[in-house]
């Protein structure tokens, strides 16, 4: 549904890109939607600048919007169960998205560490990642993101993001396949 005019069918609070401040649209506020990723929407503002809609408000998008939210949970839902396997949090780290960038934070080169131990009860996951540029303002918004995707996943009681910031981000750290999908090769 990527690149789809809509307008807000009630007020919504939305995150500014790539500032990370939290604002208030107007129901009746045009938007034009540039991607939907991992549950969320990234739209671009009658004003123009880029904000990101959590997929908790799609209904302020639309009926049809919902039911994409819906069916993500859904096939996500089957995936967070069982014993604990870290392909499962690599999975759901891959499912964690650039709000600018239509490429997982795996894709991108973005995940430096995953490290799990057992602890009572479950397993306990950290995670070390970067940015694509140190002053973006959505990083603590991407960190929390990868906590809430991690958490969601049975066993995992306690998930830590850290974000670091050495050895820096370049392009060379993309998959072959973000680069592709980016028209980087």
């Amino acid at each position: 549904m990527a690149r789809a005019a809509v307008t807000t069918l009630r007020d919504v609070e939305v995150l500014g890109i790539p500032s990370g401040e939290r604002e208030r649209l107007p129901a009746g506020s045009w938007l034009v939607v540039q991607q939907s990723l991992g549950g969320q929407f990234t739209a671009m503002v009658e004003r123009g600048g880029l904000v990101r809609i959590d997929g908790a408000d799609a209904d302020a998008l639309g009926p049809e919007y919902e039911e994409e939210v819906r069916r993500a949970r859904e096939e996500r839902a089957g995936a967070a169960e069982g014993p604990f396997d870290e392909q499962k949090v690599w999975e759901a780290l891959g499912q964690v998205y650039d709000p600018e960038i239509p490429a997982s934070i795996v894709e991108l080169g973005l995940v430096y560490l995953v490290a799990a131990e057992p602890v009572e009860g479950g397993h306990r996951v950290a995670v070390k990642m970067t940015l694509t540029a140190p002053g973006c303002g959505m990083g603590p918004v991407l960190a929390q993101d990868v906590q809430n995707k991690l958490i969601s996943l049975e066993p995992i009681d306690e998930a830590n993001v850290e974000l670091v910031w050495d050895p820096p981000w370049n392009q060379g750290m993309m998959t072959e396949a973000a680069k592709l999908q980016l028209g980087l090769m």
